[in-house]
């Protein structure tokens, strides 16, 4: 039951019995309906037809019982005295009677003689006014137009019994006798047809499930067969840690294709992120290894020459090593997918704010964000000062003689743009120098250059945001970077 082919298997088996079943128990039900409304039919005529011949006042003696054996006959008077049965009917049940000797009764003999009943009209006339009073029995010389009554029951005829459906049908005489004739029709054909078809069932239906289990196993393996694949080499990647391997994609178009695809598109981002992630423990190592190492060696040989301690540079060091450990630290918090908060933040007072802090720049920096403008903007206010400070740094680093920052209304958004009069960004290193620990030929000749992350975290920072941070070329001929926050909804 652990196998998808083998629940696969059970559950078609098992929809595909119940549905046999109850469509087996339909037609049978079907079937048998239509055979006891066929012997319903043959008693009724027969029944009619000796019931007709009672109604025409033909003697008991004379009556035409034919196919005593099919259809077996039994009249009763209106006491439920039998008056008449079929000449080897020996026993029967079902007819209200099981009385099989007729008994005579006054009303019983040959028709009467011309005149015979001829009596006083006005008795004619009371027997006929009391014939119409009675509407549950047919007149005198007729056979009830009412629909008969059924029933089911034996009937022994010469030794042999068998089941019978019975129908009852009323006429009377024209001497004003009322009689009941019950007429039956063989059911043998009808439970040896029923009995044929569910053996038939019974027979063909655990062949047809076997067939049904084994063609439903062999499909859903063949199905199958491209999963057992993907799980083999999926195994095989995960045992040999080599995550340039794909699993094979098969050429149908359905669910386990797309599964395959999903898989290996799956597989392509985790090796760009296990290689990027390799590339930042390599980048961050060298970074790390070189204010260390100098801040070893100046304190060495402080220790050896006290009075050559570069007291200034190993602040210095130590600094850089501080603001690239926090830059390491933020961006491990960023990757674990921390959240930016859901605080407002307004980015004119926020820009004004890290401006009037940065006195000791190299270069004045000028403001355009007007006070009590509508700036306003959701997330963490720490992470949005670190972008705008890494944006000032960075242009403080390349600018020539001016920095400027604006804030102003862009859109659903709000826009910050920070401008230099430096050499600018080439087109072509634009989207580069948003990657971590990257850093061009002019930032590496400046003793002052950074690792090559503060661009890498503000992107970051804004795309967490919801936002974006581009560049482009400044109307001073240098970078402008262009930092978009959507307001609040």
């Amino acid at each position: 039951m652990r196998s998808v082919r083998a629940r696969a298997a059970i559950g078609a088996t098992l929809v595909v019995a119940v549905a046999l079943v109850a469509a087996g128990l339909a037609v049978l039900l079907v079937l048998r309906a239509n055979l006891i409304d066929q012997a319903d039919l043959q008693a009724e005529v027969a029944a009619r037809e000796v019931a007709g011949q009672l109604a025409t006042d033909i003697p008991y003696d004379e009556l035409e019982l034919d196919d005593e054996e099919d259809h077996p006959v039994q009249v009763t008077d209106e006491e439920g005295r039998v008056v008449i049965v079929s000449k080897d009917l020996r026993a029967v049940t079902g007819t209200g009677t099981s009385g099989v000797t007729p008994v005579p009764s006054a009303s019983a003999g040959a028709s009467p003689s011309p005149g015979e009943g001829d009596g006083d009209d006005d008795s004619a006339d009371d027997d006929s006014a009391d014939d119409d009073d009675d509407g549950s029995r047919p007149g005198r010389g007729q056979v009830s137009s009412d629909d008969p009554d059924f029933s089911d029951g034996t009937a022994t005829v010469d030794r042999t019994t068998a089941d019978y459906r019975f129908a009852a049908v009323e006429a009377t005489t024209p001497r004003g006798v009322t009689l009941t004739v019950h007429a039956g029709a063989p059911l043998a054909a009808e439970q040896e047809a029923v009995n044929t078809v569910r053996g038939a069932m019974l027979t063909g239906l655990p062949l047809l499930l076997v067939v049904v289990a084994g063609v439903t196993w062999l499909v859903t393996r063949r199905a199958l067969r491209p999963v057992e694949g993907i799980r083999r080499e999926m195994a095989a990647i995960t045992a040999s840690e080599d995550l340039a391997r794909r699993v094979p994609e098969p050429g149908s178009r359905d669910e386990i294709a797309a599964l395959a695809r999903t898989t290996n598109e799956t597989l392509t981002v985790l090796e760009a992120s296990v290689e990027r992630q390799r590339r930042f423990v390599a980048d961050a190592s060298h970074e790390l290894r070189s204010p260390i190492a100098s801040l070893r060696t100046q304190l060495e040989v402080a220790e050896a020459h006290p009075e050559l301690l570069d007291l200034p540079g190993a602040v210095a060091d130590t600094v850089r090593l501080q603001v690239l450990a926090a830059d390491l630290l933020l961006l491990a918090r960023l990757d674990a997918g921390e959240k930016p908060g859901s605080a407002t933040v307004e980015l004119g007072a926020l820009v004004r704010e890290e401006v009037s802090q940065r006195t000791g720049d190299r270069i004045a920096v000028g403001v355009e964000a007007p006070e009590g403008g509508a700036f306003e903007v959701s997330g963490s206010r720490g992470q949005l000062s670190r972008v705008i400070g890494n944006l000032l740094d960075n242009a403080q680093r390349h600018a020539e003689g001016s920095v400027a920052v604006s804030v102003a209304a862009d859109g659903r958004g709000v826009r910050v743009e920070v401008r230099d009069d430096g050499a600018g960004v080439p087109e072509d290193e634009r989207e580069r120098i948003f990657e971590r620990f990257v850093r061009l030929d002019d930032a590496r000749s400046r003793d002052d250059g950074g690792a090559g992350l503060g661009l890498a975290i503000a992107r970051d920072v804004a795309s967490r945001h919801g936002g974006t941070l581009t560049v482009h070329a400044a109307a001073e001929g240098g970078a402008a970077f262009r930092l978009w926050l959507p307001r609040p909804a």
